[in-house]
């Protein structure tokens, strides 16, 4: 072998950073262009870094080198499930690599990397290994990264943070030790190297076990490497000329205050309440005044703190559902951060979470956020993931309240030093038990800005209120009836100790109630009087009730469509004003749609249930008419709070709200009967109408009410 093509003649560096060179074009592809077989033990492998230095393997599969890989695939909860309950141990091992080659090549640039081995491994000159811990009756995943250069004299071992991985050379900041077997310095230490591979691949190593994974592997390998060949040359990553950088913030994966972001000062004196109780606490903050920014500012602060003394800190952010956890996304990029997105399919979030824990344990990383919904918070993996977790850990909860459940309130974490609980309405309600364990464990409420005052501050427009009197007809009142009795026995019973709780009989006649009075029959023909009204309206919401009318569940009823579609038929059918539906059942993408043609005035009214109560952003809306009743007053907060807030050109929303009363001469209902009912429907319009541009008039219109039932002083 000539100079020209030994190992000596490349002048490495002790050292390869992302900030001082360029690991892929100065170490790598050099390295592999002379060499005549390269080891590698790595804790993750996947074929999108041959996307980066294929050149360097072109050269090197030419050539005739030679290629050893020891690596450990990613175990999700359920492979480890299998383990536990006798299933093969190499089986589910080499089930779980082949799964993550699967999912590389769905990466057109990933699909080439993996179909250039293809010639390697039908010459012989190819072969994978699987690697794992073993110890104490546990299966755990080999982290080593080292790596071995041979020209058939020398030899060059590097070890560091880099992964075989795309993300791991190009996505983020990484940095690996060099040492050449001619230099006396360095020769010792790249010989042992050498040796920890050997022994590693012939399966020698105390604590760890080594399995053949080629002829697995093969099977995908060939089948890539026959449809890449249509792809042509691939759009390599440029290399050449330019260090291997990325922007500081993201890679650092701490969260940053955006320069374009002007704080207010209630949300500073909130930041600042939070870390005078040792960053435990709950912000209640009407919809609409910022909290997702107020939370993530607390973040960003609490990152640079600890980044002063050296430690890392992962956020995880928890929210009630997908379209929520979207939306936070975006918020934490323009705090400079790409969150890992945990909901859905494990596999498609779980390898990245492991991977930034490693990041986060090296010191590679100086933070990253992971944001969650409620469920999959709750589900076995992503407890795995919190479980293998020991550093500095900030739990954000948003509309924390839905975690005071039982089945979720005990999945959190106490290894969290920092726990910030964000709501408009944090107590549960009829649930005591629940609000305690939110208060026990985030801590009390540290700030709170109601609605009255997010007015007066300017986060939040005016507003008028319109309550609209409906009454029950005859069949519903003599079902209220049944239902109120019912519940009446049970706190009778129970001293009124029982909790509301979903799996609760109490809590089942409470929600059918509701029900009910969401679902009155005497509403449709009110809205129409009052959508009428406002028939060349733009940015107009319609909250419906969920399901069908309870009465339509009888036997022998006849069947009656759900609201929200007898609501759209009017609208949209009768009245002929563009509109559109926004429900659970409303796939993601189309509801990106509906709220952007709300915006841009091509949609009238948007028909919702509950799926716009929480954390939904649409600033456009102006007015609300409110079909579904509940004496829930987190219910009716969040959705005054959805029209509130402010848009340009917008300086006044309208709230229409039907309100369900017995009828004059109602038989059956006993006067306490009654008066409760209308008791309850008067208190969510006192607080409605107390903070009204037209308090007066609102309260001229219930004034008879209040009269006939005796409720001047609700």
């Amino acid at each position: 072998m000539t100079a020209s093509k030994s190992l000596r003649s490349i002048d490495f560096a002790e050292e390869y950073r992302s900030d001082q060179g360029n690991i892929v074009g100065d170490f790598y592809v050099p390295s592999l262009k002379i060499s005549e077989s390269y080891d590698r033990a790595v804790g993750y492998f996947t074929a999108s870094v041959l996307s980066v230095i294929g050149e360097g393997v072109d050269e090197f599969a030419r050539r005739g080198g030679v290629m050893r890989v020891v690596a450990s695939p990613y175990l999700l909860p359920e492979d480890i499930e299998e383990i536990e309950s006798g299933y093969s141990l190499r089986s589910v091992m080499e089930k779980a690599a082949v799964r993550d080659l699967e999912r590389s090549v769905e990466d057109p640039r990933a699909a080439r990397g993996l179909g250039k081995l293809g010639q390697l491994v039908a010459e012989g000159r190819l072969d994978f290994k699987l690697a794992y811990v073993t110890a104490e009756n546990r299966v755990g995943m080999y982290h080593e990264k080292i790596g071995i250069f041979r020209d058939g004299e020398e030899l060059v071992a590097f070890k560091g943070s880099a992964n075989e991985t795309h993300s791991g050379l190009v996505g983020n900041f990484e940095s690996i030790e060099v040492f050449c077997s001619w230099d006396q310095r360095d020769r010792a230490r790249a010989l042992r190297i050498g040796r920890q591979f050997d022994a590693l691949w012939e399966d020698r190593t105390e604590k760890l076990r080594v399995l053949p994974f080629t002829d697995a592997a093969k099977k995908v390998i060939e089948r890539v490497s026959q449809g890449t060949s249509e792809l042509g040359e691939p759009d390599i990553f440029d290399y050449g000329g330019a260090p291997l950088t990325v922007p500081v913030q993201d890679s650092a994966g701490m969260l940053r205050i955006p320069a374009e972001l002007k704080v207010r000062e209630y949300q500073k004196q909130a930041v600042g309440n939070w870390f005078a109780q040792s960053g435990r606490g709950i912000l209640r903050m009407a919809t609409g005044t910022g909290k997702t920014l107020t939370a993530l500012s607390a973040g960003a602060q609490a990152a640079k703190m600890l980044d002063k003394v050296g430690e890392p800190l992962l956020t995880v952010v928890v929210a009630p559902y997908q379209h929520l956890v979207d939306q936070w996304a975006k918020d934490i990029e323009w705090f400079g951060v790409s969150p890992i997105r945990a909901y859905e399919s494990t596999t498609s979030w779980y390898g990245q979470a492991s991977h930034l824990l490693d990041s986060l344990a090296l010191g590679v990383s100086r933070g990253g956020v992971v944001i969650t919904t409620n469920k999959t918070f709750g589900d076995r993996a992503f407890q795995s993931i919190l479980s293998r977790y020991s550093g500095r850990l900030l739990l954000i909860a948003d509309e924390a309240h839905n975690l005071g459940a039982k089945h979720v309130s005990s999945k959190l974490p106490e290894s969290a030093e920092f726990r910030l609980g964000l709501s408009a309405t944090p107590e549960r309600w009829f649930d005591d038990e629940g609000t305690s364990a939110l208060t026990s464990y985030f801590g009390d409420v540290v700030f709170e800005m109601g609605i009255g005052e997010a007015i007066k501050a300017g986060a939040l427009c005016r507003y008028t209120y319109t309550p609209v009197i409906v009454e029950l007809d005859d069949e519903e009142t003599e079902l209220y009836v049944e239902i109120t009795e019912k519940i009446a026995r049970i706190f009778a019973a129970q001293q009124g100790s029982e909790q509301a709780d979903e799996d609760s009989v109490l809590g089942a006649l409470l929600r059918k109630r509701s029900n009910l009075l969401g679902h009155a029959r005497a509403k449709l023909p009110a809205l129409k009087k009052e959508i009428e009204k406002r028939q060349e309206d733009w940015y107009q919401l319609l909250y419906c009730a969920e399901g069908k009318h309870p009465l339509s569940y009888a036997d022998g009823a006849p069947d009656e469509p759900p609201q929200i579609d007898q609501a759209l038929a009017l609208v949209g059918n009768e009245l002929q004003m563009p509109a559109a539906r926004y429900t659970s059942e409303t796939k993601r993408p189309e509801r990106r749609q509906v709220l952007q043609r709300f915006a841009d005035r091509k949609l009238q009214v948007v028909a919702s249930m509950r799926c716009l109560d929480e954390g939904v952003d649409v600033p456009a809306a102006r007015t609300a008419y409110l079909l579904a009743s509940s004496t829930n007053p987190r219910q009716f907060i969040q959705r005054r709070g959805r029209v509130l807030r402010q848009a340009a050109g917008k300086t006044m929303a309208d709230i229409i709200d039907f309100i369900v009363v017995p009828p004059e001469g109602a038989t059956g209902m006993r006067d306490t009967t009654e008066r409760g009912m209308v008791a309850r429907e008067l208190a969510r319009v006192t607080e409605f109408a107390h903070l009204a541009e037209n308090e007066a008039e609102t309260l001229d219109i219930l004034r008879p009410l209040r009269i006939r039932y005796g409720l001047l002083d609700v």
